[in-house]
């Protein structure tokens, strides 16, 4: 088979203006990048505000594992299906961030024939989101130095500035930095970068309904402390209109298209294990206004995307979805039962029926919301008829909907038993939330680490203990809980696959998130700036003198 970048090369694409049309989008309601990327004016939804909502199918993920599940080629093979049976769909998907692209991920734009285009042009600087984003970020980071420098008429405490730098790019040695040490009229102070899909400025870019909605979360945003312990915000430093301004672009979501010119919205990229991993609340009810099916999808499994998609996402912005795709992949299921890396093309039926736990961790988990579930299982070409036929009679034992996936090496052709799985399961939505935003926040936080993440325990450090508490008797007391935990187990330890009978989940820290909304729990060695991978694909991806981009996937 052709690697995904030569199918790209070989791709025919198709005037973004003649897709958006289809859909019911003016030219005069889109700001065009080229040829084949746009961006939707807000009039759009404005002009569609009255008009029913579409179903909304989310696509999530067992836990992942190095072998790869193919969520996002799931989620977009799905589109190009139900596209392939004449429903009108669109994608709603995030934005590719340059860390994991040149780091050990690669690309985020789907796989062989499930793919979105320009692939190349997506997941690299795209339509500049997140440099504005980094840009705005940085900019509150500029004006608390220069503020202190000027002569701090706000008193904030040097030693209590909360707000960090931050870069779209792994970069482990800005963890932890010193500023302000050019000149002895400076005070210097430690600072630290976050990468920037988990700046704060991403989650609340994604979370805002609108420009005026944008501006409130902004200026409600803690940044630092005074020497009295009084918080100062973005409002306080009166830089929310600059703020507005470097974001006015961002803040319209991207059209797109799948490699079978299906319309798909890419918009807003916040990282799952340390932010709350969805696409923008705009995006999302753009897609709604104009398909009769939207597909979505959230971060990493069940346990990190989907709760936080259920949890913070749907009660914020009041969405009802109609049914939860879980993908898994007979290698990675393997993978959970002990087999190792090395030999997942190795048949071992046993190894899947250990592993085939972990698969069903993520269904009890969509089961607490009420949810319809069906399995997406994509097939490689090592699955041997053994493990398939196990995956069939499992699935069949255990009244669970599982339908063959091959949309990596079929497009829509191999999505259409998946899409008629799921037009088949979709249901009148009976969703709801783990957790009330108005309970307490320990008991927030221990719904989703005993119920979701099947805990035994739950320890917290002293210092966090403390700050909690201190939350839960404060205006931020409703504020949604944001976990940040590895992806690579349902515990908080990455080193755990499977599903463990007993775990502790560690909360070692806690930040607060007033402009989001959230509070953020930092759990086990969970970092919010990643590091590079001894081999990075920065080492791999390359362009030739015909200006052809290679080894980007």
């Amino acid at each position: 088979m052709l690697s995904d970048i030569e199918i790209i090369n070989r791709s025919k694409l198709e005037p973004i203006e003649t897709l958006a049309r289809k859909f019911g989008i003016g030219g005069d309601e889109l700001f065009s990048y080229g040829k084949y990327i746009a961006k939707v004016e807000p009039a759009v939804y404005n002009r569609l505000a009255g008009k029913k909502d579409g179903k909304l199918i989310l696509v999530t993920a067992i836990t992942p594992t190095p072998a790869g599940e193919g969520k996002s080629t799931t989620t977009i093979g799905l589109v190009d299906a139900l596209c392939r049976m004449g429903k009108k769909c669109i994608g709603a998907l995030r934005e590719p961030s340059l860390g994991p692209v040149f780091g050990i991920k690669g690309g985020a734009a789907g796989g062989g024939y499930a793919q979105v285009n320009p692939m190349v042009e997506l997941n690299l600087h795209f339509t500049g989101d997140i440099h504005a984003v980094t840009t705005a970020n940085n900019l509150i980071s500029a004006v608390i130095d220069n503020h202190i420098f000027q002569g701090n008429e706000l008193d904030i405490d040097p030693e209590n500035v909360g707000w960090k730098r931050c870069l779209d790019l792994n970069d482990r040695a800005l963890r932890r930095v010193q500023v302000g040490l050019s000149s002895a009229k400076e005070t210097p102070r430690f600072d630290g970068f976050n990468i920037s899909v988990a700046s704060e400025i991403m989650a609340i870019l994604c979370l805002a309904r609108d420009h005026e909605d944008l501006r409130r979360l902004l200026d409600r945003t803690i940044v630092a402390h005074r020497r009295d312990g009084r918080p100062v915000t973005v409002g306080d430093l009166g830089v929310a209109g600059s703020l507005m301004v470097l974001l006015k672009d961002a803040l319209k979501p991207n059209l797109v298209q799948t490699l079978e010119n299906n319309l798909m919205i890419v918009h807003g990229g916040p990282f799952a294990n340390i932010a709350h991993g969805c696409n923008s609340i705009i995006g999302t009810k753009l897609a709604l206004k104009l398909a009769d099916y939207v597909i979505t999808e959230a971060g990493f499994g069940a346990d990190l995307g989907a709760e936080k998609f259920l949890d913070i996402k749907c009660q914020e912005a009041g969405l009802n979805p109609n049914l939860v795709v879980v993908v898994a992949t007979i290698r990675a299921l393997k993978y959970h039962g002990g087999q190792s890396l090395k030999e997942l093309s190795v048949s071992n039926v046993d190894a899947l029926r250990r592993g085939v736990k972990n698969l069903k961790r993520h269904l009890d988990t969509v089961a607490l919301y009420n949810l319809p579930a069906v399995v997406a299982l994509n097939l490689f070409e090592s699955d041997s008829p053994e493990e398939i036929a196990f995956m069939e009679a499992w699935a069949k034992e255990s009244n669970v909907p599982l339908a063959k996936s091959e949309v990596f090496s079929k497009g829509s052709a191999g999505g259409m038993e998946l899409a008629e799985k799921a037009l088949e399961n979709l249901a009148e939505t009976s969703y709801a939330p783990l957790y009330k935003r108005d309970e307490g926040v320990l008991e927030k936080i221990e719904k989703i680490c005993y119920r979701v993440y099947g805990a035994s325990a739950v320890e917290y450090a002293p210092d966090a203990l403390r700050d909690l508490r201190r939350l839960d008797d404060s205006p931020y007391r409703d504020f949604y809980i944001c976990m940040a935990k590895t992806p690579n187990s349902i515990t908080d330890n990455p080193k755990i696959v499977g599903v463990p009978d007993n775990h502790t989940v560690h909360i070692k820290e806690v930040r607060l998130s007033a402009g989001a909304g959230f509070i953020v729990c930092l759990t086990g060695s969970i970092m919010t700036m990643p590091g590079l991978p001894k081999s990075p694909m920065a080492l791999r991806i390359d362009l030739t003198p015909e200006g052809k981009v290679t080894g980007l996937m």
